[in-house]
């Protein structure tokens, strides 16, 4: 019988009247059950409130997905940087917490978007709160008005970096990316690697260093339409490799 590997997501703490709701993205849950043929797990987002550490010893990867919230500039920050809505601390309680456990335990890691922006955080770097604000940097917000469609399709190029990860799944030094997001990586975390760049040079792409597990995240969105795009494709499925091979080292040492 194969193993089936056991993915979590972190949820986002949402509110609907007249109660909170702990929610992940349908397109994230489907790229893993569907296409990485593994069993989506939510994770509430009740932070130390969960026993973090036995849930990690459960997980054989961990997707930190794309949101609409930021991180609040607190968990960054030590001056007073404006804090830009929409915020969801239970999230950044959750996640930040979690990252940094998961590394340890050698459970394969997999950002996107904000889960990039998690992973500098959680790892000792800083955020532009507003990418937009920054002297030299372009906009990288979604348009406003164009459909779903058009707001995921391709925004810019991104120079992937030689001998990088992303350059060998992509086979070439450059691709097109669907990257919409509001804040980004300022000083990069000092475990992180640069794995992309976008043409005003905001880092797009990290790897972990000094891990022996799958560790990368990007600051674009492979899970919209993948199976169109060889390249999202690749990462998701280098991905789904790394948390099949966890997920049977799990099983051999249980029997």
């Amino acid at each position: 019988m194969p193993v089936v590997p056991v993915i979590g997501l972190p949820a986002d703490r949402t509110f609907s009247e007249p109660h909170h709701y702990h929610c992940a993205g349908e397109k994230y849950l489907g790229a893993v059950l569907d296409t990485l043929d593994a069993l989506p797990l939510i994770i509430p987002a009740f932070g130390r409130r969960l026993p973090l550490e036995r849930l990690v010893s459960l997980l054989d990867g961990l997707l930190l997905t794309g949101a609409y919230s930021n991180i609040e500039p607190r968990r960054y920050a030590t001056d007073a940087a404006t804090a830009v809505a929409p915020l969801d601390p239970q999230r950044d309680d959750t996640t930040l917490a979690l990252i940094p456990l998961a590394l340890q335990a050698g459970v394969p890691l997999l950002g996107i978007c904000r889960g990039m922006q998690e992973l500098n955080v959680a790892l000792g770097g800083t955020l532009h709160p507003e990418v937009h604000a920054v002297a030299g940097l372009d906009d990288h917000r979604e348009p406003d008005g164009p459909s779903v469609e058009a707001q995921y399709g391709p925004s810019h190029p991104v120079r992937l970096e030689a001998r990088g990860q992303l350059a060998a799944l992509a086979g070439n030094d450059q691709h097109s990316v669907n990257s919409l997001h509001g804040q980004g990586i300022d000083r990069l975390a000092e475990r992180l690697q640069v794995e992309a760049r976008a043409p005003d040079g905001l880092i797009e792409a990290v790897r972990v260093s000094g891990v022996e597990q799958f560790a990368l995240a990007v600051q674009w969105h492979p899970e919209w339409r993948m199976l169109d795009n060889p390249f999202y494709t690749a990462i998701f499925r280098r991905f789904g490799d790394a948390c099949r091979e966890r997920a049977r080292e799990r099983a051999d040492a249980m029997t």
